[in-house]
């Protein structure tokens, strides 16, 4: 008589790292698709992850039901509507922890911390600590703005390939937010090469007028994330900068070991 532990599928398999096997592929599936632009072919799926055919078609199928992917009428398959919750979730809880190293950024530059995500061709804010300064900026947080008019957003694109960021430039435009708002593809694209450069990405007067911001990408962050401090141009100087931007960049380094090690 057969037992319960001889029943075992190929699709409940302990994996090498001592997980589910299908659960492990689920996830790479979503991942792929995520990196794709989150709509995919079950052959292009199957070219990049190496899996075959029948086993992305049983693991799309399952994903379906969930609601975490949709299949379109041309037969491909897109990520679905219940993964914006997770993602919601997900950032709130980023910026949660990230809250910490926020206030020690306050605590060192005197200045208005943020901690902001790239989420489609969005800059979205999930995590803010004020400075203790009476005239100090304010960002909602959850609020939402272009890139190319940030500190933030030029931290995040700095290192995306140029002929994407034409592309996300393309499709939301470049109005501007003041007089000195970098509105051509060619000289956001210069300003990132700075960025690059430099190691820091600037914000001056460029989305508000009077308000200077300075801003570092996370290093290895599960999801493309910046911290910037925010204050007025006439705190954030040249002079003042040049001691803020080792505390940002220290602080990041430091927030990335966290999140590394939190598995987050």
């Amino acid at each position: 008589m057969p037992t319960s532990s001889a029943s075992t599928t190929d699709s409940a398999k302990p994996s090498a790292g001592g997980g589910v096997q299908s659960l492990e592929r689920a996830f790479d599936l979503l991942e792929r698709m995520a990196d794709a632009g989150g709509e995919v072919g079950l052959s292009e799926l199957s070219a990049t992850s190496g899996l075959p055919l029948p086993t992305i078609h049983r693991l799309m199928r399952t994903l379906v039901a969930c609601g975490y992917v949709r299949q379109q009428p041309n037969r491909r398959y897109a990520l679905g509507p219940r993964l914006i919750r997770l993602g919601e979730s997900a950032a709130r809880l980023l910026g949660t922890w990230a809250r910490p190293y926020l206030a020690r950024l306050v605590e060192e530059t005197g200045e208005t911390a943020n901690m902001a995500l790239l989420d489609g061709d969005e800059i979205v804010y999930v995590a803010q600590v004020p400075s203790k300064h009476s005239m100090r900026m304010f960002t909602e947080v959850g609020r939402r703005v272009l890139p190319h008019s940030t500190g933030v957003g030029k931290a995040l694109l700095a290192g995306v390939p140029d002929d994407e960021v034409r592309a996300l430039l393309s499709r939301t435009g470049m109005p501007a937010a003041t007089e000195k708002t970098i509105t051509t593809p060619e000289g956001f694209l210069a300003a990132l090469e700075d960025v690059r450069r430099a190691g820091y990405a600037v914000d001056d007067n460029e989305q508000e007028i009077g308000v200077r911001c300075l801003a570092v990408s996370v290093p290895d962050s599960p999801t493309a994330a910046a911290i910037s401090i925010s204050g007025p141009a006439g705190r954030v100087t040249e002079a003042a900068t040049d001691k803020i931007v080792p505390v940002l960049q220290q602080i990041a380094a430091e927030l990335s070991q966290a999140l590394a090690s939190s598995g987050a």
